[in-house]
């Protein structure tokens, strides 16, 4: 049986903790722990090995539980979450009608609620890291920034540098500069912040702005995002303004290099999966996003085969890494596996690997995270493995992928500190933050000028033809 954990169990600066399997590199194993110090795994190996190197050091025997790493979602929108249910159904290029609108009308403290918020739905779900694609609202990121601190997540924060296309008030080439070369400044070097610049879409942003942005990135070491070839509309637009599809445009500019992250890549044609290959740049599949409003699957699988550095990213869907990893591969078993007989579509370990040391990768954070090694932060999770969705067990990884939910995760730890247990945070209190978006987000939804194409579910299901009928 699953023991009860407390948090008063692991507030010890050392500790052995001996789950029944360990979820390393190269797969699960049992017999095996590891040895918590200074926000590290300070030790990894069998058991009998860690108890006689370390003797004297608290121990925690974790019966029918796993220890994992933290999912890492590779792109994420945190300031987004008071409208995440206003968009199902809808058509795509949703930023435009919904995103945008709403983003506008959020002040400090909306900001700062909303990012805790999707924090800790993340941490729920999860994920230890997330990588923030950049709010289009106004003002400074401190309340993005200080929520994410406040939640204990790891996260990479994207400052949004688009110079074209925007109103007579935008900032100039030379304050978006300024402005971007404080953030890296500021934030690079922090354990758990990672700073990053942003523009929406290469439409968005001048030649000019596009290329210093790349380079700049490139020449610190922080992320390069932005969002590509996802809808129909956004390829035909950049061929109509630049004669190139996007990442066409990037690649002839100079903008793509191993810092660059592009979100989504869908619509790639073979030319551009080559240019992606050669570059070095990393893509973040967000196959949920392909589910409710994309046009199409990216070619993860494929992409992955050339050695293009891909990782999982929920683009704000939702903070649910084992959905997310269904998702991963159903999409492309549906897309591209069933018309050429594929059954495993990556065998399962592909899609868990991009959802941890993967997304690691992706956002240079290899070095630090994404695995359980010794001399890498201990951002893990806990699993309960005693329910009858995981009994009997043949094939953890594959169970991962297709049968487990986050309802398994028991503990969340980032940098080796206790983040949530049972579902809740340890040190704040989420249940009054739940209550107060709710009181918050209605308000805020009233004032923003958003645009619907459909209705609500049930205002949808009046309207149908003979919708009275069936019972």
């Amino acid at each position: 049986m699953t023991p009860r954990l407390t948090a008063r169990q692991f507030d010890h600066a050392e500790q052995l903790l001996l789950p029944e399997w360990v979820m390393l590199r190269d797969g699960p194993v049992r017999g095996y722990g590891v040895l918590l110090g200074g926000g590290k795994f300070r030790d990894v190996a069998p058991v009998a090995v860690l108890l006689d190197r370390h003797p004297g050091i608290p121990v925690h025997s974790l019966p029918r539980t796993l220890l994992m790493p933290g999912f890492i979602d590779t792109h994420h929108h945190v300031t987004q979450s008071f409208g995440k249910s206003l968009v199902f159904g809808e058509p795509s290029e949703i930023f435009r009608r919904v995103w945008v609108p709403l983003e506008g009308c959020l002040t400090s403290e909306h900001l700062y609620m909303a990012t805790k918020l999707s924090a800790l739905e993340a941490l729920r779900g999860g994920f230890t890291t997330v990588c923030d694609a950049g709010t289009r609202a106004g003002g400074t990121l401190d309340a993005v920034t200080g929520a994410l601190a406040d939640t204990g997540i790891r996260s990479v924060v994207g400052l949004i540098c688009n110079d074209a296309g925007g109103s007579a008030g935008a900032p100039s080439f030379t304050e978006i500069q300024r402005r971007a070369e404080a953030h890296i400044e500021r934030w690079g070097g922090n354990r758990l912040l990672q700073p990053s610049l942003a523009i929406s879409i290469p439409e968005a942003a001048t030649d000019r702005m596009l290329k210093w942005v790349a380079d700049v990135c490139d020449e610190s070491g922080c992320m390069f995002q932005t969002h590509v070839n996802e809808h129909l509309a956004s390829v035909e637009r950049s061929i109509e303004q630049r004669r190139r599809r996007p990442i066409e445009h990037l690649h002839h500019l100079g903008a793509l290099n191993p810092c660059t992250l592009l979100a989504h890549a869908t619509l790639v044609t073979p030319e551009e999966i080559a240019m992606l290959r050669d570059s070095g740049a990393a893509v973040s599949y967000n196959p949920v996003a392909s589910a409710w409003k994309g046009n199409a699957v990216a070619p993860a699988h494929l992409m992955a085969t050339l050695g293009i550095r891909i990782g999982l990213g929920t683009d704000g869907t939702r903070g649910d890494g084992f959905r997310l990893l269904d998702h991963a591969e159903a999409a492309q078993r549906y897309a591209f596996g069933l018309a050429v007989g594929d059954s495993s579509c990556g065998a399962g370990w592909r899609w868990f690997d991009r959802a941890t040391q993967g997304g690691a990768d992706v956002l240079g954070m290899g070095a630090s995270t994404g695995e359980i090694a010794a001399g890498k932060d201990a951002d893990f999770l806990l699993l309960d493995l005693d329910v009858p969705e995981m009994t009997p067990s043949w094939d953890l990884t594959w169970e991962l992928v297709r049968l487990a939910n986050r309802s398994q995760v028991m503990a969340v730890f980032v940098a080796g500190k206790l983040r949530l247990l049972d579902g809740w945070p340890v040190d704040w209190d989420g249940r009054a933050l739940v209550a107060d978006v709710a009181a918050m987000a209605s308000a805020v939804v009233d004032e923003a000028p958003i645009v619907k194409l459909h209705g609500l579910s049930q205002a949808c299901r009046a309207a149908a033809p003979n919708a009275g009928t069936a019972r």
